[in-house]
């Protein structure tokens, strides 16, 4: 008899999506452990989290100094790749964790490891560049936001082309993302929640385009369905 039923969830999840979460997460177990006293010597857990978005999270401004001077020094340049990993609030990092581990686990289960990492690291890199380039915004991005919105980008995509499938209505797809336009429209008219939904609704373009080229099958069917029109 199989004893699947008491197996741990998490053995379902992708080995990615399991490394995302918990680096995302373990950056906010340090910030804790020295808010505690437990490592860091004096240095609060505040204070690191400060350290840690100066020294990590995205800037336009520092963006904009680097590709008018041409030069690119990696400290500042990794800031595409690091800036995710560091959230300014616990809250935060906990809708990011959740958001990573539900779509990356729908999206993993059609799509390669590989796959799921390069829509996550693509659609954080897209965020910030748009976030730059159309914004003139000194506050720094920071969270996974972003690339968890690619992850909604691709799973969008699967969705689409599950429900052309079976001859269902496609736009309902895009539901989710709507939900969470909504939610942030609301938020934004109720307080000022800032402008990082730039970058997320560039993050869920880059995973909805980018999946036609990572799911099986995935490239073909649209050119099938956009030839049918």
């Amino acid at each position: 008899m199989s004893d699947a039923p008491h197996a741990s969830p998490f053995n379902a999840l992708p080995p990615v999506v399991t490394a995302l979460a918990a680096a995302i997460f373990g950056v906010e177990v340090l910030f804790m452990l020295a808010k505690s006293g437990l490592i860091g010597g004096t240095r609060g857990g505040e204070d690191w989290r400060i350290f840690a978005l100066q020294r990590f999270a995205f800037s336009g401004e520092l963006f904009g100094w680097m590709v008018e001077t041409g030069r690119w020094p990696p400290e500042h340049a990794m800031r595409f790749v690091t800036y995710p990993f560091v959230h300014v609030s616990f809250t935060q990092m906990i809708f990011v964790v959740v958001f990573v581990l539900a779509l990356g686990k729908m999206v993993g289960e059609v799509i390669s490891n590989a796959a799921v990492a390069a829509i996550f690291f693509a659609a954080s890199i897209v965020g910030a560049l748009v976030y730059a380039i159309l914004l003139n915004d000194p506050r720094p991005l920071a969270g996974g936001f972003p690339g968890a919105f690619g992850l909604i980008g691709g799973y969008t995509f699967i969705l689409w082309v599950g429900y052309g499938a079976v001859g269902a209505n496609q736009f309902r797809a895009f539901t989710l993302i709507g939900f969470l336009m909504g939610i942030q429209l609301i938020f934004g008219l109720l307080f000022t929640v800032g402008n990082f939904w730039v970058a997320e609704v560039a993050g869920f373009l880059t995973g909805l385009a980018l999946s036609p080229l990572l799911v099986p099958g995935g490239f073909g069917r649209l050119l099938a369905r956009i030839r049918q029109r």
